[in-house]
């Protein structure tokens, strides 16, 4: 099993260790200042209806790339084979999420086209160089995720509520926070809200609906962003009848330098 504290700060490295089966847990921490990406893949029938979910909702789903159909591989963020490279990914059929296997090789098909999507991991870099606790990192833990009452915009078949990922910090932290996250608009910007969950129809903080519970200390409040597995519930609402994404906090990680989630990216076009 991953010892996630141990981390690895070459993103080419660690896509390496993930291809060899080396390394298979969340990628909170790994990959430097390495931009993270959140995968989305559907075939051609359904990708064009995505693009334009992404494209109304650019907080939860900020677009970092889109591949050609067919192709595995996404080169303005590095050398990345999308079959292989991330720690583990979801299958879903009909929106039911039927397997979590470590490689889709076997599953490419010559129509997929795959859609990387900006992850509030590249910027907790920067939150940690700047004193804020991380605590899912220090715990080597997984971030916790939540489903909320917020709607997305619909596009095509596609909608659903907006899910977050939650940072308890003092209260202090939380104002740095927010003018160091509005440098990333590429990896969901500023958070969405802060303070009482139950305000965004969060009901038990303790029990997240993706990763692990938080690590909670008194003085702290919940800070919360747009989450890139916001597209996982829109695909249970649409049902398609094929969609693989990538598992909840294992991420991919790209050569790309967090910094550039402060600017557009090429290699997004229309279908």
């Amino acid at each position: 099993m991953t010892d996630t504290r141990s981390f690895i700060s070459d993103p080419k490295e660690l896509r390496a260790q993930i291809r060899a089966g080396r390394f298979t847990g969340p990628t909170a921490g790994h990959g430097g200042e390495a931009l993270q990406a959140n995968l989305v893949i559907l075939p051609g029938d359904d990708a064009r209806d995505f693009l334009m979910f992404c494209q109304a909702n650019p907080r939860p789903c900020p677009l970092l790339a889109v591949g050609e159909p067919g192709n595995p591989t996404l080169p303005t963020l590095g050398d990345i084979d999308l079959r292989t490279d991330l720690p583990r990914y979801c299958l879903w059929r009909d929106g039911a999420l039927v397997a979590e296997p470590a490689d889709i090789a076997d599953l490419w098909r010559e129509d997929m086209v795959s859609f990387a999507l900006g992850c509030s991991f590249s910027f907790e870099d920067a939150l940690t160089r700047a004193g804020i606790p991380v605590r899912h990192q220090d715990a080597g833990r997984n971030v916790p995720m939540y489903r909320t009452n917020m709607p997305t915009r619909p596009a095509g078949r596609f909608s659903g509520p907006v899910v977050v990922s939650m940072r308890p910090m003092p209260a202090a932290d939380a104002i740095e926070a927010i003018a160091i996250c509005q440098r990333f608009p590429l990896a969901h910007g500023m958070p969405v809200h802060l303070g009482d969950p139950a305000q965004i129809g969060i009901t038990d903080i303790d029990r997240p609906d993706y990763g692990d519970a938080p690590d909670i200390r008194p003085g702290d409040i919940p800070v919360f962003w747009a989450c890139g597995v916001t597209p996982q519930a829109a695909i249970v609402a649409a049902r398609p009848a094929l969609a693989i994404t990538h598992a909840p906090g294992h991420m991919l990680v790209t050569d790309v330098p967090s910094s550039h989630a402060a600017r557009r990216l090429t290699g997004v076009q229309p279908l």
